[in-house]
């Protein structure tokens, strides 16, 4: 796990289950626009946390790219879960707005409910195709700026499934300090 402080607040990268987060407050859907359960992130959070998400959920939807909306946890060991739409790589440009976007809309939405910690995954780089290399750059520099205007949000954690994603988000998190 690689771990820095940013102004009294920490950012840290491990490998590991979103759904398993169980010292954070949120974790963040990669939702798809009908926030429905689908494959990766959105069938993980969707299976796990039971059918009273897709019951809440319906009412939200469609959402934009860029956009972040807030619902219980249900049967996630979570008080909350952040759906977000990230961009198609490619398709919804620019993306790289879109994707900042994303994680900016998320953590002010956490701050203006009072949440203090926050896990993400790595936004769009699975079915929609965003390339990891760019997607944990654009992630992590979107965190450094938005983190230290923020009250509530004092953790936040991004959660990558497998070890080569893990060692780009890491690499580009140390690389924030040096």
């Amino acid at each position: 796990m690689a771990q820095v402080e940013l102004n009294g607040k920490i950012v840290e990268c491990l490998r590991g289950d979103i759904t398993r987060q169980d010292d954070m407050e949120a974790v963040v859907n990669a939702a798809n626009a009908q926030l429905m359960p689908g494959g990766g992130v959105a069938g993980a959070i969707h299976s796990a946390a039971g059918p009273g998400l897709v019951a809440e959920c319906r009412p939200m939807a469609p959402i934009r790219p860029g956009e972040a909306v807030l619902t219980g946890a249900h049967d996630l060991p979570n008080r909350f879960v952040i759906h977000c739409l990230g961009p198609v790589y490619g398709v919804d440009e620019p993306s790289d707005h879109w994707l900042a976007e994303c994680y900016r809309n998320a953590l002010e939405l956490a701050d203006s409910k009072g949440i203090a910690s926050v896990a993400f995954p790595a936004i769009s780089t699975g079915a929609f195709g965003y390339p990891l290399e760019s997607a944990a750059e654009i992630a992590l520099a979107t965190v450094r700026q938005v983190l230290p205007g923020l009250e509530n949000v004092t953790r936040v954690r991004f959660v990558l499934f497998g070890a080569s994603d893990e060692q780009v988000f890491s690499s580009r998190l140390l690389s924030t300090i040096e």
